[in-house]
């Protein structure tokens, strides 16, 4: 092609985007493409035009490039998009991620199963997101899972879907499933997901648990406590008399029962009877006492807590390592 003027491929070139922008971009019309390309590469053999066809998955329609031969070497690539007059979101429709929310590692959540998933929720709450990763990655781990679901399970996971979205009896769960267009067999197949997590997260708990008591065996002491917190600091001794944070401005008092753990800070690790503070805290400050702290005894109920906990950091874990992509947030 070294024989034909840059003037005249400039024509070329002008010659083969009209081509392009004349193609149907739908799979049905691709053996039309290919002869019209043939056909103008044949009125210019000079170019070795040849025509490049991008195939979208799980989608309707193709993308081109013509490539052609530059008159002083090399190859040209073209592309066309014309504008078909389809509104963007059309368009996207026919993308292969098209009804999908998000896709985490080999999961891909339809948008629907996702409003599914979720219990009711005021509009904006970011809470969302993390719920609905964590839904996925549950998924993840029970895709292979053939092992059979007994009844129990099944009127477990039923009970807490119905909670979560308000469900209160037969009439309004037929009314959301016609609602939803559910048939009676997704909808039990939809409950059997569930049930597999839940099974899948009760075993995990069980399996974590002995391991994060026994590394963390001071965070499950039951300590009964009293705190005040506010905006300017209390006399603690004022916490042992009777009355004595009567007149003490804007303050908060808390007396309960917890968990070290879910104590605040300063006060977690506090041996019995022990006055904590005023210490800074928060916006403010704090001033507590510990009333009683009992030792963590590896019972059913707090290795139960403990598993609880252990299995919230293997999954903040699991999320860091997950490939996550949202398709329409």
């Amino acid at each position: 092609m070294t024989a034909v003027s840059v003037t005249a491929f400039a024509a070329v070139l002008a010659e083969a985007v009209e081509l392009l922008r004349g193609l149907r971009r739908r799979r049905t019309a691709l053996p039309e493409a290919r002869v019209l390309a043939a056909a103008w590469g044949a009125t210019h053999p000079e170019a070795r035009a040849q025509l490049v066809v991008g195939l979208r998955p799980d989608s309707p329609l193709v993308d081109y490039d013509l490539l052609v031969e530059h008159p002083q070497g090399g190859t040209v690539a073209l592309s066309a998009s014309p504008d078909d007059g389809v509104p963007w979101p059309a368009e996207h429709s026919a993308h292969w991620a098209a009804g999908y929310l998000v896709t985490v590692d080999r999961v891909r959540l339809r948008v629907a199963e996702a409003l599914m998933l979720l219990p009711r929720r005021p509009y904006g709450d970011r809470d969302v997101h993390d719920e609905i990763v964590e839904q996925c990655l549950l998924m993840n781990e029970t895709l292979e899972d053939g092992e059979p679901l007994d009844d129990a399970d099944i009127r477990a996971a039923a009970e807490e879907f119905r909670a979560g979205h308000g469900l209160r009896d037969r009439a309004s769960t037929l009314a959301w499933l016609v609602e939803m267009s559910l048939s009676g067999e997704q909808f039990e197949a939809f409950i059997a997901g569930i049930a597999r997590r839940r099974r899948f997260r009760r075993r995990k708990e069980t399996e974590l648990a002995p391991g994060h008591f026994a590394a963390h065996r001071c965070d499950f002491d039951r300590v009964r406590a009293l705190w005040v917190t506010g905006s300017q600091p209390v006399n603690g001794e004022l916490l042992r008399g009777v009355g004595g944070l009567v007149g003490c401005g804007d303050a908060v008092v808390t007396v309960g029962e917890r968990w070290a753990r879910d104590l605040p800070a300063p006060l977690r690790h506090a041996a019995h009877d022990t006055l904590i503070g005023p210490v800074a805290h928060g916006d403010g400050y704090l001033t507590g006492i510990v009333l009683e702290r009992r030792v963590a005894r590896d019972d059913p109920g707090t290795l139960a807590a403990a598993g609880e906990t252990a299995f919230g950091e293997w999954l903040a874990g699991r999320r860091r390592q997950a490939s996550i992509e949202w398709h329409w947030l």
